[in-house]
């Protein structure tokens, strides 16, 4: 691979935007294609961004011979095929979380990444980010000894409006999918896989889930108590609790940028973990650095663990009920 990722990006929504300018963070990177389903949307982007070539289909994005890597942003429903069609023309694939709209979906999309030995990555973002690395690195030292519980909350108050995104059944819509994912990503990357779930559900009016909560149980009789919403804002706050103390992430866990580590009966200890740029960048650079080793997949979020959240999902949705129309 050569020094610098050259990247395009198929959508051109919010979580778009965000990406392209934490890719101007890097050094080594460059964004030189972006694929919409308009062309008017895809040069009001390329204007923004100084992206040089600009589609109007999917399909020319994942042609192009300069670039390395497809970036996908579109809708939750629109994750396999899209990244399947990258894939498939042998393009590396960063996928914005949550990273299908069920296990069965994310099974497909590993096994074609896995059959071509094309690199592929769930676009979880606040698992690069220095206070995750320095969160792991505690914890891995033993910080608070063995870790015995977890309390995440992701929630916010969006607007109804039953054609939009995030109400629409159709687009995967509903809390879990949306936010709930951080909080079961992070409770995977601390603890695995659950042997047993938990949960209650407030589906509205279109039928997605509006907010819900769920208690995470695994083989050693640890627990993950966990809630998330997107028609009520939270504190967005995460603790990990362990036999000799806890760990506080704060002050929005999933972007956060300090911690506060109350162990050994000793004063609470504030660590500070700044992140540069808007945080996308270190997603990016992962991508980037795996690349050039020549890695089909990352360490740090694994094609096996992400479908291991996949499936903790399934199961946390089957207990609602819910089910989406193309399932």
């Amino acid at each position: 691979m050569a020094a610098t990722t050259r990247w395009g990006i198929l959508g051109t929504g919010a979580i778009a935007r965000k990406f392209a300018t934490g890719l101007e963070a890097l050094h080594d990177a460059a964004l030189v294609a972006v694929g919409s389903r308009h062309q008017s949307t895809a040069d009001e982007f390329g204007d923004r961004f100084g992206v040089p070539r600009r589609y109007a289909d999917y399909e020319a994005l994942a042609a192009d011979p300069d670039v390395d890597a497809v970036y996908v942003a579109t809708p939750h429903s629109l994750h396999r095929d899209n990244t399947m069609l990258c894939l498939g023309a042998g393009k590396a694939v960063l996928c914005e979380k949550p990273f299908a709209i069920n296990a069965a979906q994310a099974g497909d999309m590993i096994r074609l990444a896995r059959q071509t030995r094309v690199f592929l990555m769930e676009a979880m973002w606040t698992r690069y980010l220095p206070c995750m690395v320095k969160l792991r690195e505690l914890l891995d030292g033993g910080a608070v000894g063995e870790v015995r519980m977890i309390h995440a909350d992701f929630g916010f108050r969006a607007e109804f409006r039953p054609e939009a995104r995030l109400f629409d059944p159709a687009l995967g819509g509903g809390a879990l999918l949306d936010v709930g994912v951080y909080t079961v990503s992070l409770a995977s990357m601390v603890l695995g896989e659950p042997a047993d779930v938990a949960t209650l559900a407030d589906l509205g009016e279109t039928g997605v889930d509006e907010q819900s909560a769920f208690i995470l149980r695994y083989a050693g009789g640890q627990l993950a108590v966990l809630s998330t919403a997107v028609r009520t804002t939270t504190p967005m706050e995460a603790t990990i609790i362990g036999t000799e103390g806890y760990i506080r992430v704060h002050p929005q866990w999933w972007c956060g940028q300090a911690l506060t580590l109350s162990a050994g009966g000793r004063e609470p200890q504030h660590v500070p973990v700044p992140f540069e740029g808007n945080g996308y960048n270190y997603e990016a650079a992962e991508v980037g650095r795996c690349l050039r080793a020549g890695q089909t997949e990352s360490a740090v979020m694994p094609l096996d663990e992400t479908l291991s959240v996949m499936r903790t999902l399934d199961r946390i949705r089957a207990a609602w009920g819910l089910r989406y129309p193309m399932e």
